[in-house]
């Protein structure tokens, strides 16, 4: 059973204005999705401290389960993306793949490169004062 991801109410709207911002870019289907995931996530008013869901500013670790390979980044905002810094924009196929997830959920996604198996490896999200 595919996991349904979690949002804030906050990132839950400023996604959804992004996408309508985006929609007529070269990676509409993939906005398309994004929008499909929010639509049928769960909102919620704003995350405990304590819960590690996958936000934006979150630095998450994955690992393709069909390649076996770990890879560790950032989900930023598009205007900060920075692949030297390992800062991918939230409107980036992977980070649409698991944005509202959380640590040990598997994800099954279409890529670029096809069909890929994710497992949320690990969350860090930095305490909000």
């Amino acid at each position: 059973m595919k996991p349904i991801p979690t949002f804030s109410k906050n990132e839950y709207h400023l996604l959804k204005e992004l996408t309508k911002k985006n929609i007529n870019t070269a990676n509409s289907k993939d906005l398309m999705l994004l929008n499909e995931e929010l639509d049928r996530g769960i909102i919620v008013k704003e995350f405990d401290q304590f819960e590690n869901f996958i936000r934006l500013n979150s630095t998450v670790t994955v690992e393709d389960l069909t390649a076996k390979r770990k890879v560790s980044f950032q989900i930023v905002l598009p205007s900060m993306a920075n692949v030297k810094e390992n800062k991918i924009s939230v409107l980036a196929p992977l980070s649409i793949a698991i944005i509202g997830f959380r640590e040990n959920d598997q994800i099954d996604w279409e890529l670029p490169a096809g069909i890929k198996t994710f497992k949320v490896i690990a969350v860090e999200n930095e305490l909000e004062n």
